[in-house]
């Protein structure tokens, strides 16, 4: 039974494990332990974001103020034009990257094209009026303006990607230089994110920009709209294209080649993908080339400069000299926020410059592309041990056991998130270890309430209640089965009970039995013993069975002791009533018996069997001959408590068994019992053996002597007869001194 609830609960535990694996590979999406999860990143996020302001990014901000001093949104490109060129003539910064793209050509807002129909118009025939205007076009054309300024800087614009999946093959605008060709790209078995469609920037703009680097997310950003990853590059075409804060980065490094890191490094798989390397800066990635997004804090993590203020001249120069800079805006109108762990409407701009940040620390965490077999091991190690120890653990342990896994997880998780920035799964470890546990405590209840019923059915009606619970918490401990065991067994029985039945009615007999048979259950079940039968005014226990018992003739000899001294307790009130004292003869005898539910088809009893159970209702019987209400065999004495005192009584064969017995009367401990007792004890055993070495006269004269002493004893007169009998009819030499009873 304990192996197969064993293996129940390995069935359960395994049943739960197969569901968590199928949800980790993808076949059985579980969106509520998804989302538990990316809640326990975000909470490891939350709980150690350094929070402090990072001055190695700066952002540009296109702010309310801007708009306010430069006029409306979008601007002419003359303003941008002036924005990089006092970024880098005045304020000297590092690399300028655009959270901005700019794919269609400036128009209507410099009036030159007004210019060009008077000249061409009503203007043409006006002396001068042409060459003028040929003259300020040039200063007009804003576009032009804004390649200029770009040509040669560390400028990175930004551009869009669409997805094949979207349906949109169009492209407008021209791309900024891959980071690598479609050529060397297929060397590389990796799961990159594909697209046919983009948005660029006018020609002439992409031409004179160092380079481009895409800042849409569509494809990395998970299914709760959370920015938490960011796709560092994208295919185009067979091509790889990097993004903004990818590029950003780069370029302000002095534009370093990128590569792939493996491990095995020949490879060359998402499998084995772990880092891009881009100079001296390793940034983690997955098996998408995403990287998670190192977040500082809550909003503004970076110094916030109004793009007005760069242009004209207004700025705190030691705020931008060798900064990386990101040009965005925060102004609420231009719709660019972010929903972040960090908080619900954060500027978009604000995620490239904390990734940036996080690179240039080595602050990314890295997710490994063995990840899922981090968390199916972990699953595994769970499911095993809260199996375990479901079925050897109480409830209460198995709870706390279930904590301790819940803190060990955690702890794990925080540490190598903290201190080598190694995520692992948090949200579905712990989800797991919850619901297992309330699975196999539900089962464990379930099994416990009907063991109880069980147990409560089978030996409700003969053990006491405390080991029913016992037995219910480890059913395995005892079987109705038959078999063989070394137990002990009692006898009592009251004396003269048909005399005593004879002068009560049946009412008055019945309230009697009850009154009596009572103390002495309480006596035998508070020292564990097993009620097997009522006989009457007979009652039948034993000692070792259904649970085993060490102790079980110890428990017997202190339960036959006290049901003797229990029927005094009643003396008072049956006196009142008018009934008789009562007398009991208790016999115990130990040794192997066969117990279990034993009978036929139509009723059974659990009981035990064997001469041993014989032996013991053979020596009840003894108490009226030797006038004592207490019995015991030798096996009983040599188990027991060896700090008891015993009278020895005889050595005999009672009827049914060949073998002799020697038999005791138990005394209770030895340091209870007064000197004089002690020493008649003493003169006892020397009797005894004066009698069983034929020395008659010497054996008498002892005896003689003991039954003058002031406490007399039956078995002294018992003894007194037979040497008078054994001098008149010699037993011979080889006589063993045993006595043998003809009758029950």
């Amino acid at each position: 039974m304990g192996a197969q609830r064993t293996l129940i609960r390995l069935g359960i535990a395994a049943a739960m494990f197969m569901v968590f694996v199928l949800h980790i590979g993808g076949f059985l999406p579980l969106s509520f332990v998804e989302q538990i999860e990316r809640g326990t990143y975000d909470a490891r996020i939350l709980l150690t974001m350094p929070g402090t302001v990072d001055s190695q990014v700066v952002i540009i901000d296109i702010d309310e103020k801007s708009i306010t001093a430069e006029g409306h949104w979008p601007w002419p490109r003359d303003k941008f034009a002036t924005l990089v060129t006092q970024g880098f003539d005045r304020y000297k910064l590092r690399a300028m990257g655009f959270d901005i793209t700019f794919p269609e050509a400036d128009t209507g807002t410099t009036g030159a094209d007004a210019l060009k129909r008077l000249a061409a118009g009503e203007m043409a025939d006006l002396p001068g009026f042409a060459d003028r205007v040929a003259q300020i076009l040039p200063s007009l054309d804003y576009e032009a303006r804004f390649a200029a300024a770009l040509q040669g800087k560390p400028v990175v614009l930004g551009n869009v990607f669409r997805s094949h999946e979207a349906g949109l093959t169009d492209a407008l605008g021209a791309l900024g230089p891959a980071v690598m060709d479609a050529r060397a790209a297929q060397l590389y078995d990796i799961q990159f994110f594909k697209n046919e469609a983009f948005t660029g920037n006018l020609p002439v703009l992409q031409a004179a920009a160092h380079s481009a680097g895409f800042f849409d997310n569509n494809q990395a950003l998970e299914v709760d709209g959370v920015f938490r990853r960011v796709s560092l590059v994208q295919q185009h075409q067979g091509a790889l294209y990097p993004a903004l804060a990818l590029e950003t980065l780069r370029t302000a490094l002095g534009s370093p080649p990128m590569e792939f890191v493996f491990d095995p490094p020949d490879q060359r798989s998402s499998v084995n993908l772990e880092a891009l390397r881009i100079g001296p800066v390793r940034v983690p990635v997955d098996e998408h080339v995403q990287a998670y997004v190192p977040f500082r804090g809550r909003s503004p993590s970076f110094l916030y400069v109004s793009a007005s203020d760069i242009m004209r001249g207004t700025a705190d120069p030691a705020v931008l000299v060798g900064k990386v800079a990101l040009v965005g805006t925060s102004a609420p109108g231009l719709k660019d926020l972010r929903v972040t762990p960090v908080g619900a409407a954060d500027p978009g701009v604000e995620v490239h410059a904390n990734l940036i940040s996080g690179m240039l620390d080595g602050r990314v965490k890295h997710k490994a592309p063995y990840y899922n077999g981090i968390h199916a091991v972990l699953l595994l190690l769970i499911a095993g041990v809260l199996a375990f120890g479901a079925s050897r653990l109480s409830p209460l342990l198995n709870g706390a056991l279930a904590l301790g896994l819940i803190a060990a997880v955690t702890a794990l998780a925080f540490g190598l998130w903290s201190g080598v920035n190694f995520i692992i799964p948090l949200g579905t470890p712990v989800l797991f270890t919850l619901l297992l546990f309330l699975l196999l405590t539900f089962y464990g209840y379930f099994l416990e309430s009907r063991n109880v019923r069980q147990v409560s059915k089978q030996f409700g009606e003969y053990i006491p209640p405390e080991l029913v619970d016992e037995l219910a918490a480890n059913p395995d401990a005892a079987s109705m089965k038959g078999q063989k065991r070394n137990m002990t067994v009692l006898f009592s029985d009251v004396r003269g009970f048909t005399t005593i039945s004879e002068k009560l009615d049946s009412e008055q007999l019945s309230e009697l039995m009850n009154q009596f048979l009572t103390p002495l259950t309480k006596v035998i079940q508070q020292h564990r013993g097993t009620i097997d039968k009522y006989m009457g005014d007979a009652i039948m226990a034993f000692w070792g069975a259904p649970l085993h018992d060490e102790q079980h003739a110890t428990r017997a000899l202190q339960a036959g002791l006290e049901m003797t001294q229990a029927v005094r307790s009643l003396d008072p009130a049956f006196e009142a009533r008018g009934w008789p004292k009562l007398h009991i003869g208790v016999g115990l005898n130990t040794g192997d018996m066969t117990v279990g539910n034993m009978g036929s088809e139509f009723r059974r009893a659990y009981t035990v069997l064997g001469d041993a159970v014989n032996l013991g209702s053979r020596l009840e019987s003894l108490t009226k001959e030797y006038g004592v209400y207490f019995i015991v065999s030798e096996a009983t004495r040599n188990a027991g408590p060896k700090d008891w005192a015993y009278r020895e009584l005889d050595f005999v064969k009672v009827k049914g068994k060949n073998e002799p017995v020697a038999i005791y009367e138990p005394l209770g401990p030895k340091d209870a019992l007064d000197s004089n007792l002690r020493n008649d004890l003493a003169r006892h055993r020397g009797a005894m053996k004066l009698y069983r070495s034929q020395l008659w006269d010497q054996a008498e004269a002892e005896l003689f002597n003991l039954s003058r002493s002031g406490r007399p004893h039956r078995i002294y007169e018992i003894f007194l007869e037979r040497i008078q009998y054994l001098r008149a009819n010699p037993p011979g030499a080889q006589w063993d001194g045993a006595f043998t009873f003809t009758h029950k």
